[in-house]
């Protein structure tokens, strides 16, 4: 099937060339989009500076009933959404549906938080003055988003976006765009007026950097790789552009040895295998007390031999392919190269045969951190389980890293968490949790995971100036 792009309240693109969407559980195609590229982004953007002068002047209450009206179509239309998500990148079905009740998550918190924006009274060091702050939305926004979550990551940035008032650019990646296009297929039949939301798909460096360069767009969102990440900030000097980055991360999984095991194995199979380790906050290295290191072990393969590799549409699947062959490559590359170095493969450790891309589940154990898969995001489904000895050697190797998005500790001990968890260089941090995402929760990270925070009342701030208004009374 053929989409067409959204700009300004209208399909458009038939007559451009088109890019292929590829199913990568069989290698075939599901669809096309047109290639667009820095005419359609400065079209889209125009239309969004438009729009913004009357959706900004909308009261609270009016942007949250659009919202209201755009979180019951998702839900409604959560089958459907999932469908599609898993045609395109592969996600297994029932993972693909919960994605599509978290999307909405973030239109439903955001709806209710566009009515709590507030302003600030300060006490007047004079008799004749009255100082304010008042919030403002900070204009067209661009927000650029990854294949894994093709859902999740647009309402993630969009509905604080259009709460506070602002107007947006959309750009899906070029693996899985159709999901956003369904998604604007909601946005019009919630009732967004024309211009308020747009999505145009096609070439990213010519779109990125149409919103780069345009000084109409006054803020840019994005989710992705870290070295992408530093070449916008570098882009973003030109018109002194806002940015949000949410950027790499190589999380690791701590399991002290008086945690619950049996807890410990369950949410690292959350972390570690959820969307087959295609998620940033993914647990990457899994650090182990040697006095336990051996039980976790054997418990956790034992876990991992049990998840249901195979038909995306089969709800009882577990593990779908990665997105595309070169990042089957990675994950094979990392498996191997730790081998020759010394780690033993204890379940999985090969690429299954299937016309997708698929690799078996794996943990590999005895690993060091000289090897890559400790150095590098594998972004695949091989967990590696190093055998650790104290809390300061935990400490040390998990901040020995340039990214800081995501940590877990598992450790029953509060006191013993609770300085842990003060030393990590990490901006999410799940304390016997292998999943701590939530809506009203803050999400982002230190160090070169980026800058800048995506859900919870943090999100909300992203989209908004802050005025100082000082009155002076005759």
């Amino acid at each position: 099937m053929d989409y067409l792009m959204h700009i300004n309240g209208e399909d458009v693109g038939a007559e451009l060339p088109k890019i292929d969407v590829i199913n990568p559980a069989n290698g075939e195609k599901v669809g096309s989009v047109p290639n667009g590229g820095k005419a359609e982004a400065k079209r889209a953007i125009e239309a969004a500076h438009t729009a913004f002068s009357s959706w900004s002047r909308l009261t609270a209450y009016e942007r949250s009933n659009y919202l209201k009206k755009l979180n019951d179509l998702i839900l409604e239309n959560q089958e459907e959404l999932a469908k599609t998500m898993t045609l395109e990148m592969g996600k297994p079905i029932s993972q693909s549906i919960g994605e599509a009740v978290y999307a909405a998550t973030f239109v439903e918190w955001y709806a209710e938080e566009a009515k709590r924006i507030y302003g600030e009274t300060i006490p007047s060091h004079m008799t004749n003055k009255r100082m304010q702050v008042w919030k403002k939305p900070v204009g067209v926004v661009g927000a650029i988003t990854p294949w894994n979550f093709p859902l999740a990551m647009i309402t993630r940035k969009i509905a604080p976006a259009l709460a506070a008032g602002c107007t947006v650019v959309v750009k899906p990646s070029r693996e899985s765009p159709l999901t956003a296009l369904k998604f604007m297929e909601l946005v019009n039949e919630a009732g967004f007026p024309k211009g308020v939301v747009n999505i145009v798909t096609g070439s990213s460096s010519q779109i990125v950097g149409e919103m780069m360069e345009n000084p109409l767009v006054r803020k840019v969102t994005f989710t992705g790789s870290t070295e992408v990440g530093k070449l916008l900030i570098e882009q973003s000097a030109k018109n002194v552009t806002k940015l949000s980055l949410e950027l790499g991360g190589h999380a690791p999984f701590i399991v002290l040895d008086d945690a619950n095991i049996d807890l410990a194995v369950e949410h690292a199979i959350i972390s570690k295998f959820r969307n087959t380790g295609q998620t940033c906050v993914c647990a990457n290295r899994i650090f182990v007390q040697e006095k336990v290191y051996d039980a976790f072990v054997e418990k956790f393969a034992e876990r991992v031999r049990k998840l249901n590799v195979g038909d995306t549409f089969d709800k009882s699947v577990d593990i779908g392919p990665l997105i595309n062959e070169s990042g089957l490559e990675k994950v094979a590359h990392h498996v191997q190269e730790a081998v020759e170095k010394g780690a033993q493969v204890v379940t999985g450790g090969n690429r299954l045969a299937s016309k997708g891309f698929y690799y078996a589940p794996t943990v590999i154990r005895d690993v060091d951190p000289s090897m890559e898969i400790m150095r590098e995001e594998t972004f695949g489904p091989v967990a590696p389980v190093q055998k650790i000895k104290t809390d300061e050697e935990a400490v040390a190797l998990a901040n020995d890293t340039p990214y800081g998005l995501a940590a877990y500790l598992f450790t029953e001990n509060v006191a013993r968490g609770i300085r842990i968890i003060e030393q990590l260089d990490y901006g999410i941090v799940g304390w016997n949790d292998g999943l701590p995402s939530a809506a009203q929760a803050p999400f982002g990270g230190m160090k070169e995971s980026g800058y800048g925070r995506e859900g919870g009342r943090e999100g909300m701030e992203a989209f908004l100036e802050t005025q100082y208004v000082s009155i002076g009374l005759s």
